[in-house]
């Protein structure tokens, strides 16, 4: 069963030719879901006209954000809906209905090596705001066979994305067709479900893009339901150590600060809300410093570690990763961090909203950096200032939050 958007897009898809849709706008409004299934129908099509062209091994590419949302966002889906199974090859790539199904990640530059030379007959792009724009442009190139065809789903981001500016915005209903989704579009979501989306929702720029799908600019500052007075508690009212799963998130710098953040999340106590738990989380030490070497930084996570755990985690900015070579070197289980800024802070924005993240008033830093930590003059990104711990604790918090789900490796 589909909604009635979704099957007017179905509808759409099906009565004339088309060379790239974009599904997109808010969240839960049934975007993936239809192109799942609109995958499906263009690999069934695909196989039609590689009989009638006489091509044994036609080629389609399946693009995701990375290997786990390409599971968690496709692959799981189908499965569960459909009973399908992919036996993958030494390639990491798939045959379906007669397609030979070529998979590529869109997050980095990278991503362009699955894919060069080849002629495929078409795209599924999964979150295509999020893709590497170049990666994006070769996989549109690549798609030169007859009658290839490009599918995409995406949530909105800024305005002047380059993908709103260079494709929803020159959609002609012809050759580029673009649907806007909002959550209301979804009937098959309860008035109670849609009431606990918008209230766990960041208020502001998230609210705009998550719920009604508007690429919209980001102004003023990025975490409006922040009060002092509410998130920031005494450092002994933080539960016991011993009662907390701890992780770590690092921001390295030398001529701007460094951060290390030491963050408590407490297990037993969480919201759920329409099945999803947010968790408390503490920020419980902030550790800044200008200049310091990367001696001085093991010498410190090694001291975190003797006294919250020796296994614990530091999700470290992937930007310097000789750095992150030398904690783990150091025996530190040391990572790279998550790093996706939009989904991050979102993540952060909402638990804040639920009063689920609290601040030791030790953290001095953090405290003075979150009243001035706002979007740039764009309003496409956070200024690149007093973002130090900001992004550390972004780290720690979102990393685990994407780890914790399977959706991060």
């Amino acid at each position: 069963m589909y909604t009635r958007k979704q099957n007017q897009v179905m509808r759409r898809a099906r009565s004339k030719d088309w060379f790239l849709m974009i599904n997109h706008g808010g969240v839960r409004a049934g975007k993936t879901v239809l192109n799942n299934d609109l995958f499906l129908m263009e690999l069934r099509r695909v196989r039609k006209k590689a009989d009638e062209l006489g091509i044994a091994k036609p080629i389609y590419i399946l693009a995701a954000y990375s290997s786990s949302t390409l599971k968690t966002n496709i692959l799981n889906e189908l499965e569960n809906k459909y009973g399908l199974t992919f036996k993958f090859d030494k390639s990491n790539n798939f045959f379906l209905f007669g397609v030979y199904v070529v998979t590529t990640f869109t997050a980095s530059i990278s991503g362009l090596g699955a894919i060069r030379g080849m002629t495929s007959f078409g795209a599924y792009i999964n979150e295509a705001s999020l893709a590497n724009k170049e990666v994006f442009g070769e996989i549109i190139n690549r798609c030169s066979g007859d009658g290839a065809r490009i599918l995409c789903d995406t949530n909105p981001d800024h305005p002047k994305h380059w993908l709103k500016v260079d494709y929803i915005d020159k959609a002609d209903g012809e050759n580029i067709v673009a649907n806007h989704f909002t959550v209301l579009d979804n009937n098959f979501l309860t008035k109670r479900y849609i009431d606990n989306l918008i209230a766990t929702t960041p208020s502001g720029t998230m609210t705009e893009r998550a719920i009604y799908g508007r690429w919209t600019i980001g102004e003023g500052a990025i975490y409006k339901d922040f009060d002092i007075n509410k998130h920031v508690i005494p450092r002994e009212k933080i539960p016991k150590i011993d009662t907390l799963k701890i992780v770590c998130g690092v921001d390295w710098g030398f001529e701007h600060n460094g951060v290390i953040s030491v963050i408590g999340i407490d297990m037993d106590d969480f919201i759920e809300v329409e099945g999803f738990k947010f968790y408390k989380h503490y920020l419980i030490e902030e550790h800044v410093h200008k200049h310091w070497h990367i001696n001085q930084w093991i010498d410190l996570a090694r001291d975190i570690a003797e006294r919250y755990g020796k296994r614990i985690p530091f999700y470290c900015d992937s930007a310097r990763p000789e750095y992150v070579d030398a904690f783990y070197n150091a025996r530190l289980n040391a990572r790279n961090a998550d790093k996706a800024v939009i989904p991050g802070i979102s993540e952060v924005g909402t638990l804040i909203k639920l009063g689920l993240f609290l601040v030791s008033d030790t953290c001095q830093v953090y405290i003075t950096e979150i009243g001035q930590y706002v979007w740039n003059k764009t309003g496409d990104a956070p200024l690149k200032e007093n973002d130090d711990t900001q992004d550390a604790v972004r780290y720690g918090v979102y990393t685990d939050k994407t780890i914790r789900i399977g959706g991060f490796n």
